[in-house]
Formats: C-alpha cells, sequence, structure tokens
C-alpha cells in the first residue's frame, strides 16, 4: 500500500498543518514556526506534542499514520510492545521494517516518527535496513532503569553515526524501582547521571502511569486525574525533581497517557467551566467535549502544565487538538515573558495586562519556556482563547 501522493511532502513539521492560511491568520498573531529533526533539542522536543501511538501489527500502518499526519499529529510512536500480542512479535516487527521503507521510498516526512521497542535486538533490526532517506525520529525505551538502559542509547547512538540525521531515545520511566519510595532516589539519581551522559540522544522523558498505576491495583478512573492517584502523584514529582530542572541538568518531560474517549455515566460534575465557551458561541461544543470525557483532559493538561511537565501521551486521535490548543502560547503569556526577558538586574513590576506581578529573577526560566513554545505553537490573538483553537481543530 503506498503513501497516498497528497500526504507527501518535504521534511519538516508544522503545528496545526491542516488549517488553512486563513485561518491561522485569523488565529494568530505570530504563526507556528517549521521544526526539523535538525533543530535544537529542546525545540524539538516541545514540537512533540500529543504522541500517539499505533499498534505495530496493523495491515494498513502507513496509510494511518499518514492520514494522521494530515489531520495534525506531529509524533507517532509505532508500538512493538504493549500493544502487541507476544505471539505477534515477529509480525510487529516485520510490519514496522516495512512502512519505514515505504514512507523511505515515497519521500514521505511530515511527522516525527518512533518506535517504540522490547529489545535492543528490536532497534538493531529496525536500523538494519534503513535508508538514507528514512523518517525515523527514534525509539522509545520501555522500562527503563540506569542498569538496563545503557545498551539501548549506546545502539541507537551507534545507528544514528550511519545518517546525516539524528536519532533520538525517549525513555520510558515506570518501574518498581522508579515507583517505589525506597528505591526511587537512587535510581533517579543513576538514571540521571546516565541520561547526561547522553544528553545529545535524548529527546524526552515519558512518564508510564499505567504501568506505576498497574504496580498498586489501581486503574485510575476517568473521573479524576493522575495527580488525584496520590503513589502516581509522588512518582512524577520525583521525576520532575530530578530530571525536570530548569537549571541546564534536566530534560522535557512529556505528561502521562489519557486513556479514556468516549461518554460514560458520570459520578461527579464536569470540571470544565461554562463561561470560556458561552462567550465563544460554543455552549454545544462544550456539550460534545464532556460527552467524551475530554473535559478529564484538559483539566489534567492544564495540571501538567502546572508541574513542569510538556506534551502528552495519547490513544485516540480527538485528544491531539486539546493538547495542541492548550499548547499555544497567549497573548497575556507572550507578553509577560517578553517584559521579563526585556529587562535584566531583578526587580519587579505590574504585568501589562495589569492582573498579576512579573519578577524577573524567579520568572526568568518560566519566560524562556513560554518564548520555546511561542516558536513551536505558535501565539494567538488577544481576542483568541483555546477554545477558538478547539473548535476549529474540531472543525476538520
Amino acid at each position: 500500500m503506498s503513501v497516498p501522493a497528497d500526504t507527501v511532502a518535504t521534511r519538516g513539521i508544522t503545528q496545526f498543518p491542516q488549517l488553512s492560511d486563513a485561518q491561522l491568520d485569523r488565529l494568530f498573531l505570530h504563526r507556528p514556526q517549521p521544526v526539523t529533526v535538525h533543530s535544537p533539542i529542546d525545540t524539538l522536543a516541545i514540537a512533540l506534542g500529543a504522541t500517539l501511538y499505533v499498534p505495530a501489527t496493523r495491515d494498513d500502518l502507513t496509510a494511518v499514520i499518514a492520514r494522521r499526519a494530515a489531520s495534525g499529529v506531529t509524533s507517532m510512536v509505532i508500538d512493538l510492545e504493549d500493544a502487541v500480542a507476544d505471539d505477534d512479535e515477529a509480525l510487529a516487527l516485520e510490519r514496522t521494517i516495512a512502512a519505514l521503507a515505504e514512507f523511505a521510498r515515497d519521500g514521505w516526512d511530515r511527522l516525527l516518527l518512533f518506535v517504540r521497542v522490547r529489545t535492543v535486538a528490536h532497534i538493531d533490526a529496525v536500523v538494519s535496513g534503513l535508508p538514507d532517506n528514512h523518517c525515523l525520529a527514534g525509539f522509545v525505551i520501555p522500562k527503563f532503569e540506569a542498569a538496563t538502559g545503557l545498551d539501548a542509547l549506546e545502539a541507537i547512538a551507534a545507528a544514528s553515526a550511519d545518517w546525516d540525521r539524528p536519532l533520538y531515545a525517549m525513555p520510558v520511566l515506570e518501574t518498581p524501582r522508579i515507583v517505589h519510595r525506597e528505591t526511587r532516589d537512587t535510581e533517579l539519581m543513576a538514571i540521571r547521571e546516565l541520561l547526561n551522559r547522553h544528553r545529545e540522544r535524548v529527546l524526552a522523558v515519558r512518564i508510564g502511569a499505567t504501568d506505576i498505576c498497574g504496580l498498586f491495583g489501581i486503574r485510575r478512573d476517568r473521573d479524576v486525574t493522575i495527580y488525584d492517584v496520590r503513589v502516581a502523584a509522588d512518582a512524577i514529582a520525583g521525576i520532575v525533581n530530578m530530571l525536570g530542572r530548569s537549571d541546564g541538568s534536566g530534560f522535557v518531560i512529556t505528561g502521562p497517557v489519557w486513556e479514556y474517549f468516549a461518554n460514560h455515566e458520570r459520578m461527579f460534575a464536569p470540571t470544565l467551566r461554562h463561561t470560556p465557551f458561552r462567550d465563544h458561541d460554543a455552549v454545544y461544543f462544550r456539550q460534545r467535549l464532556v460527552s467524551r470525557d475530554l473535559d478529564g483532559l484538559l483539566r489534567e493538561i492544564a495540571l501538567d502544565r502546572a508541574n513542569g511537565i510538556t506534551g502528552k501521551t495519547v490513544i485516540h486521535p480527538i485528544h491531539v487538538g486539546a493538547v495542541h490548543s492548550l499548547s499555544s502560547v497567549t497573548d497575556e503569556e507572550y507578553s509577560d515573558a517578553l517584559d521579563i526577558l526585556g529587562r535584566d538586574g531583578g526587580g519587579a513590576q505590574a504585568s501589562a495586562y495589569g492582573n498579576k506581578m512579573n519578577e524577573l529573577k524567579p520568572h526568568r526560566n518560566w519566560a524562556v519556556g513560554v518564548m520555546n513554545r511561542a516558536h513551536v505553537f505558535g501565539v494567538t490573538r488577544n481576542d483568541v482563547s483555546f477554545v477558538d483553537l478547539l473548535t476549529e481543530w474540531a472543525a476538520e
């Protein structure tokens, strides 16, 4: 099955590619800028946005990836691990290699495409036949620990040396040594040391919330966020504390998966306020979000951001618009960041919006992060909210 001709494009990605120039001009003060695998690693990590997983066993693998890219997805993972039954491992590997070869033949490179492997041998198998014009961005390494992660990082580094484009690693932290209190700090310090030795190779650190909860026999309900599950929230806080520092020693950490996408009988009232939707004539659209449990996702995305986390793992295409709409920088955020970065010497001053104080030293790292996000996801106009972005996304 060939990649459809109208989905073939040059290398590089830009957020909201499905929107027209007229839509982009109406929504954005500064449009999202293109990013490639050769962009600075922190910029590329932000561009992951909502990372969508697809089982490697699908018989329409190339077609579904191409469709998702055309709909606005900017990062995907071909999954050889949890989404594949043990008996189908060989088939999954075969279809992954075939899909990458097909994309290379067609010169297709429209999103950041990764493979989640089970073993280091999978890395070797996938890269063994990659041509020069492949579109692979790297590998997701599940169950990552200090004692076992080195082999995978070295395999990816060795493979990357064969091409003029990098291959990145995204370790997933989800094992008992990271979650259990008595081993957490020691293990995270060892992981930090290992990742620092391969800093140029580590694109982002991912959090395996499903496995973390599974260690305690928990499956979180759609009425709560991951931050309401205290044992999981404690593990996330430890990961961010050790690996997410903004002093130059940290890494981009991506948000845990949101598992739900269909309506259900609710125990609690929706957490999504009426006002932003009423103000934008989108009351019915709010009802649609609530019926698909996206109000819980929106709340968790906000909590991810509040806890120093960027982007998110998702399992359904409808989640991508929510993540990307809330990733765009508002005019107010952009104004504050410019004020903070435009002055040296410390001190504080009132925001240009007149609703807060900007403290120039404590808020500087935040402002740098806002500018990086603005480059990737754009800056919305002052009369545009995430509701506008999300409704435009959903209409496509």
